[in-house]
């Protein structure tokens, strides 16, 4: 068989990631806001003696570095979508990203709990004044990037299904290709994930001034350490489901449940079929692959069942057996 015979069922597996997302430009913007916010926190922290401020800055840091990891994958997926090294393409790049960011946020939490810890028995003075005027700008910062982010957070990007190649075996185990040029709009997850960090830091940014008042008016000096730990129990949280959510996808743990109970319903809705075997996981930001064995007692083409999967559940790529059963019908 020649190669340009079989021209019609290869594709590439780019799956849109090879497009230049609409919140790139503005992440960066934002990674660049937080990281000088950073430096002027923790600095300004150990300088005026505020753990608050100091916790903020670090919870900030934590941010500060997921926000660049965000920069990084967008422009690693983007550039390496079309290296046939990843079988899936690189969507998977987001995931692996932030769980490096998870781990490195429980050493930040570990630390600021450390701090704190020691402040309550070993406080140190705090300069009210300085620490309250850095720390709220560091709130100004956070409210600007929010600003930033928010109108193009929820905005909704072409996903080109015809960049999504899809493979089919029948029992001949032939290979079988379809471009569905129809368009499937998704979140960035990505820039998603960057518009909750800026929230969060806004939070802790507010725990930090609200430290400061009450040491500098009421005399509760105690607050500060406190609220360096409450930091720190917010970075250890925000961690741990960071680490539970993207291990799940690196170890291609199977798809919500919703998404599994739709393919089961699109494919046995037509009578005689059943499904022998089903399995959908994550490939990327709101896209999967599945493999199905489909059995039945009036087998059709592959690109049938394909059919009857709803585009709105972002597969975009399918590997479908067709099997025929010979039992005899009841």
């Amino acid at each position: 068989m020649h190669t340009r015979t079989i021209e019609p069922w290869t594709h590439d597996h780019t799956f849109g990631q090879d497009a230049r997302r609409r919140g790139e430009r503005p992440t960066l913007v934002v990674a660049i806001l937080t990281i000088v916010t950073m430096v002027a926190e923790i600095v300004a922290g150990w300088a005026f003696g505020s753990m608050a401020l100091l916790a903020d800055g670090m919870h900030m840091g934590s941010h500060a570095m997921a926000l660049g990891l965000s920069v990084f994958t967008y422009a690693y997926a983007r550039r390496h979508a079309g290296n046939p090294r990843f079988t899936f393409g690189t969507g998977k790049v987001n995931a692996l990203g932030a769980y490096t960011s998870a781990v490195v946020l429980v050493g930040f939490a570990l630390v600021m709990a450390w701090e704190s810890g020691l402040r309550f028995f070993n406080p140190v003075p705090i300069v009210f004044d300085w620490a309250l005027a850095v720390a709220v700008v560091g709130l100004v910062i956070n409210g600007v990037s929010a600003l930033l982010l928010t109108g193009r957070e929820a905005a909704r990007e072409p996903y080109d299904r015809g960049h999504a190649g899809e493979h089919s075996t029948a029992e001949t185990h032939g290979d079988h290709h379809r471009h569905d040029h129809h368009h499937h709009h998704q979140h960035d997850h990505n820039l998603r994930s960057a518009y909750l960090h800026v929230l969060a830091d806004a939070l802790t940014s507010v725990f930090a001034i609200v430290a400061l008042l009450a040491g500098k008016y009421l005399g509760a000096v105690w607050l500060d350490p406190l609220m360096g730990i409450v930091g720190a129990v917010l970075v250890a949280r925000w961690a741990w489901h960071l680490l539970r959510d993207t291990s799940g996808i690196l170890l291609d743990q199977r798809a919500d449940e919703h998404v599994r109970q739709h393919v089961r319903r699109a494919i046995e809705g037509e009578a005689d079929n059943r499904l022998a075997d089903l399995h959908v996981w994550s490939v990327g930001p709101g896209i999967y692959a599945a493999a199905l064995s489909v059995v039945t007692h009036d087998p059709r083409e592959p690109e049938h069942y394909r059919a009857l999967l709803p585009t709105r559940l972002g597969i975009v790529h399918s590997t479908i057996e067709v099997h025929q059963c010979r039992e005899a019908t009841a």
